[in-house]
């Protein structure tokens, strides 16, 4: 949709440079915060960079269904053009292949999501909401005014645009570019990084599953993707010798010699053409998550080590959350930022907890340096 074509103007009406908010981000964490805020009947702009790494593979829980059905979006969004996932699988601290199945959570089986569509049809329900959404546009210089509010440029394809809003939401992603500027410190826990390579289509190839399966130096994620397609994706730290995966002959070798990702992986074969791509997946968070006149969700906020499975549900917990709180807080709520804050400090203590106590389970390469990093890590959580 144009900008002249957005809800709330008449064809061909000059845009509007006022806003109650603005959100900075148009992955799941920022469509939920204007989901919110909109259907709050705030005046909201989305401003899509399109910047960042593309997506591919991730899994969404049961749970992150709900939260969309609360923001009025889950058929809209989840109703076709994603796998069901039925079970996820592992192989971890040993090298017998556990399930965890969903058949009986009370809230169904997950999905495999195909990202690019996820994404646009959180969009769409953005603008179906009343939002203005501009793609391929950038926040950029904000400054705040003298009464508080904000002027920001948004730097799109058709040039510069000034604005004007009372609030800001970071969803800029593990950057947090809005939030640092604004004087936040981002504090990262560890030096993960994926390298990921999508697979071609092998006719029945396809299982409904995830799998996880540790290995000397890291671990392996595989999963299904729309039409036929599969992940994987290999996690270690930047700074070993096994993260210099740069071909798809490369990750064909180091795959072999897992025990069951390759199994899932062989059929669909290792295109010559295909080159693998990285992503940042090291666990990180904000000293402070809002400021006067702003507020981060999402991955700008607090990211998870994608082990987790909760990153795309952790977005939208904390977007539906953040455009809440900044709606009440423009309502004269003062605390409703820090009941926000609080929100987030507990989910990432329970994570932090979960991740060390999952890492402490793996101890048959103790002795190699990323899962000693993460033994010594679950260590001194024990002794606090």
């Amino acid at each position: 949709m144009s900008r002249a074509s957005a809800p709330g103007r008449s064809p061909g009406a000059r845009p509007r440079t006022g806003y109650d908010v603005v959100v900075a981000g148009g992955g799941p964490a920022g469509c939920a915060a204007a989901l919110a805020l909109a259907r709050a009947g705030r005046q909201v702009l989305l401003a899509d960079a399109g910047t960042g790494p593309p997506k591919a593979g991730e899994a969404l829980v049961s749970a992150g269904g709900v939260l969309l059905d609360d923001l009025g979006a889950g058929d809209r969004v989840l109703g076709s053009g994603h796998l069901t996932c039925y079970a996820n699988l592992s192989a971890w601290g040993s090298y017998e292949l556990r399930a965890v199945d969903f058949v009986n959570d009370p809230q169904g089986p997950g999905w495999h999501l195909d990202r690019k569509v996820f994404d646009g049809r959180l969009r769409e329900a953005v603008r179906a909401a009343g939002a203005e959404v501009v793609e391929g546009t950038a926040v950029r210089r904000p400054v705040r005014r003298p009464d508080g509010g904000w002027i920001l440029v948004l730097r799109g394809p058709g040039g510069d645009r000034a604005v004007r809003c009372r609030w800001l939401v970071d969803a800029t992603g593990r950057g947090a570019a809005i939030a640092v500027r604004c004087g936040a410190v981002r504090r990262v826990r560890d030096r993960l990084t994926a390298v990921c390579l999508a697979l071609d289509a092998a006719p029945g190839a396809a299982d409904g599953c995830s799998l996880v399966e540790s290995v000397e130096d890291g671990w392996w994620y595989t999963a299904p993707l729309p039409r036929g397609r599969r992940l994987i994706t290999y996690f270690t730290d930047t700074d070993l010798p096994s993260a210099a995966l740069r071909t798809a002959e490369q990750v064909r070798l180091r795959v072999r010699a897992t025990r069951y990702v390759g199994r899932r992986a062989g059929p669909h074969g290792f295109a010559v053409s295909a080159v693998p791509r990285r992503a940042p997946a090291y666990s990180a968070y904000l000293d402070r998550v809002y400021g006067e006149g702003w507020v981060a969700a999402g991955d700008a906020a607090v990211a998870f080590d994608p082990f987790s499975s909760q990153g795309v549900l952790t977005a939208l917990y904390t977007g539906m959350s953040a455009g809440r709180a900044v709606d009440a807080r423009l309502r004269g709520e003062v605390g409703a930022l820090e009941g926000y804050a609080e929100g987030v400090r507990r989910a990432r203590a329970a994570y932090v907890r979960g991740h060390r106590g999952v890492h402490a389970q793996e101890a048959r390469w103790a002795h190699r340096a990323f899962w000693a990093r993460r033994l010594a890590a679950a260590g001194d959580g024990a002794r606090r």
